[in-house]
């Protein structure tokens, strides 16, 4: 449960690191993966502070010597508060589905901190904004940015669109596929070297290579951190995910860690058939698209220093 407990002050706000809110309030099963620890109301409307808690245990910290945290735990702070401030501020009921329609993120190499033995708190502000209304007066849409900073200096900035969805309405929108346990694309696949695309381990591999086409192919549908909870639909941060191993081996390991990025969700993204992930590097940018059949499922662009 979340604590009341006074922690460091921190803008407007005393906030506390000390445990961590209820999975549920973020979509989490395993309590190892709720980042965020305290979240309270600002001063002004629609503004709240937000602790969070990146743990060295945690699948995105950095192995190998690096120093650096991934950029998925930056979007996974803001995925979570995006989950967390509807149901807990705007009355979106919690079996209501919460899709996300865009993200990006951006990342300050000057200013973030470095990942040392022990976990990382940093503190967060996040401004909701654009909330749209259904006829009955439900929430049905928001907008949020988020800035993140260590003490008073803001290192990494994030945000998106989300809608939420009825049980009803879901079951609707995907039809047969809402009740499908995901299943990978039969036959042989072959997987590229860890170390090219930035990978930490073999079941972090969300991609496979075959014919000259990368394909989005996750090696482990139960990865801790990926799938978490299961869906029937590849979620976000998969395609995410798969597009920064994308443009990684593209550019032969030149392009590995993004210091930004953006993602537009057109479209549910399905398991089978393994979607194709089409990535043009360029200078310091990735282009990308996810193609399934004969339609984008999403699309964005990828930033490095």
């Amino acid at each position: 449960m979340e604590n009341s407990a006074a922690g460091a002050l921190t803008g407007e706000s005393r906030l506390s690191w000390s445990r961590t809110v209820p999975r549920e309030l973020v979509h989490r099963t395993s309590a190892a993966e709720v980042l965020l620890t305290d979240v309270r109301p600002g001063r002004q409307r629609n503004v709240f502070d937000a602790a969070a808690s990146w743990p060295r245990s945690h699948p995105t910290f950095p192995r190998g010597g690096a120093d650096l945290h991934s950029p998925l735990i930056i979007v996974e702070t803001m995925r979570q508060l995006g989950i967390y401030l509807p149901l807990r501020h705007y009355g979106v009921p919690s079996q209501f589905r919460l899709l996300i329609t865009d993200l990006f993120f951006r990342i300050d190499p000057d200013k973030e901190p470095r990942a040392t033995a022990n976990c990382t708190d940093v503190s967060c502000r996040a401004a909701v904004t654009d909330i749209r209304n259904g006829a009955d007066g439900a929430v049905t849409g928001l907008r949020m940015e988020v800035s993140i900073r260590v003490g008073s200096q803001v290192f990494a900035r994030a945000g998106g669109g989300a809608r939420f969805v009825s049980p009803e309405r879901y079951a609707a929108m995907r039809g047969a596929r809402a009740t499908v346990r995901p299943r990978m694309p039969a036959g042989h696949c072959v997987r590229p070297d860890t170390g090219r695309i930035g990978a930490d381990h073999a079941r972090d591999v969300m991609i496979a290579v075959g014919g000259g086409a990368v394909r989005l192919r996750p090696a482990d549908l139960r990865h801790p951190f990926f799938f978490d909870h299961s869906s029937d639909h590849v979620p976000g941060m998969v395609l995410l995910e798969a597009a920064r191993q994308a443009g990684a081996l593209a550019s032969d390991g030149r392009r590995v860690r993004p210091t930004a990025g953006r993602l537009k969700a057109v479209s549910f993204a399905e398991f089978s058939p393994a979607p194709l992930v089409l990535c043009v590097p360029h200078h310091r940018t990735c282009g990308f698209r996810v193609l399934q059949g004969s339609r984008y499922v999403a699309y964005g662009a990828l930033e490095y220093r």
